[in-house]
């Protein structure tokens, strides 16, 4: 069995050369977008992610009703601190 180690910026840089961080085609897009409009582009992108996580746990959790899928949402996307150092999520299963 190996011992982990972290890794050093040679390593990381290693493993990461070729990936592309930035999607040009996006930025692009956006540029072309009026300001009144950009902000809907990530708006977008959430409500997605929101969609998505509430069909998942409608899947897993038939029994609950929807304004409890979304208490369930929304405790998995709300940082909250009461009394603790962290809250759990909401799901702890695979999104995908």
């Amino acid at each position: 069995m190996t011992d982990k180690h972290p890794l050093t910026p040679e390593e990381i840089s290693a493993i990461v050369d070729g990936f592309d961080p930035i999607d040009w085609e996006e930025i692009e897009m956006m540029a072309k977008l009026p300001p009144s409009q950009r902000y809907l582009v990530s708006l977008r992108k959430t409500e997605i992610i929101r969609a998505d996580l509430r069909n998942k746990l409608k899947e897993d959790f038939p029994e609950l009703s929807m304004p409890e899928i979304n208490m369930k949402v929304l405790r998995s996307l709300t940082p909250v601190c009461m009394g603790k150092s962290y809250t759990e999520p909401a799901y702890y299963g695979s999104l995908c």
